[in-house]
């Protein structure tokens, strides 16, 4: 239960007025009779329809001071045919926690998003769904991560490649202070898909393959994505701090651009050249390989994404 208050009460007031407005009533089998004033649906009607009093859901519509619960929105939403972001709105309104509707894990993003991310080149910038999948990068970001961009399936997916490989050639340099909060924002993406197989199957194929992993996520810290400073660390061009900034992307259901601009000058002069490297060094140096090699190495497995 929530208590409506000042400006929200104003606002959801209008907006039940507009919407119950546009909803006639053949749209939901009244017949139209011949002296009605009101457009669209009187208010006795919507509270018949939708199984609460005339009185209360008269002063819900002039904004008064009552309490309304999460049955009471979703029956009125439904005598008004909301859609998703209407209905999403009315609960922002009540101030009543909003429970959307599951969607499923974006897998791909449109053209105009791709040149949106090229024309941020020299800063590395990506498209990540909720579980932090690859769907898009531009030039300098396949640069700085070129293992994502160029593993298939599953493997395109940045808390698998962070999590399985060696410290030394992780590019993190701050890994005690970016790891725990790259998965509590991975847990707080989980919270909205628990007992999917997708999910949960990526989740136990994690915490069985990395102890570092396990342990940050038995901490259940959540945090939801946001702008921060990543030290990273690629071999062929040195040390670079940047700032990652998080972006919504509409089109494709919790997914996000994440965009790196440089901290510094020395950042932004070492971003420039970086994208134009031939045949980086990719890893540590003790461990990391020439990227042409690794790309051989890739191509007779996995031939259609390397091509």
């Amino acid at each position: 239960m929530a208590t409506l208050n000042g400006r929200r009460r104003t606002e959801l007031a209008a907006f039940l007025r507009g919407r119950r407005a546009r909803v006639t009533p053949a749209d939901v089998g009244i017949p139209e009779g011949l002296r009605r004033r009101t457009p669209g649906l009187r208010r006795e009607e919507v509270a018949q329809l939708s199984g609460v009093g005339i009185t209360w859901y008269t002063w819900l519509e002039q904004g008064r001071p009552i309490n309304a619960s999460v049955q009471v929105l979703d029956a009125i939403a439904r005598t008004l045919r909301l859609d998703a972001a209407e209905r999403e709105h009315l609960y922002q309104l009540a101030e009543v926690p909003y429970a959307p509707r599951r969607v499923a894990d974006a897998d791909t993003v449109g053209p105009e998003v791709q040149a949106i991310i090229d024309a941020l080149d020299p800063n590395p910038a990506v498209v990540y769904n909720a579980r932090y999948d690859v769907l898009a990068t531009n030039a300098s970001y396949r640069a700085l991560f070129p293992l994502v961009y160029l593993t298939a399936d599953w493997k395109a997916n940045v808390l698998w490649q962070i999590f399985t490989r060696p410290e030394c050639c992780s590019p993190i340099v701050n890994r005690e202070e970016e790891l725990p909060l790259l998965v509590a924002t991975f847990r707080g993406a989980y919270g909205r898909h628990v007992g999917e197989p997708a999910w949960e199957s990526f989740l136990h194929l994690l915490m069985t393959s990395s102890e570092e992993f396990r342990v940050l996520w038995e901490a259940g810290d959540v945090i939801p994505p946001g702008h921060r400073v990543k030290v990273m660390r690629h071999a062929s061009v040195g040390e670079l701090r940047l700032i990652s900034t998080s972006l919504a992307v509409t089109e494709a259901p919790e997914s996000r651009i994440v965009v790196y601009t440089p901290q510094d000058d020395e950042t932004a002069r070492l971003l420039g050249p970086l994208a134009t490297l031939e045949d980086p060094l990719v890893g540590c140096p003790e461990h990391g390989m020439k990227l042409s090699e690794i790309r051989e190495r890739l191509a007779e497995k996995e031939p259609q994404r390397i091509a």
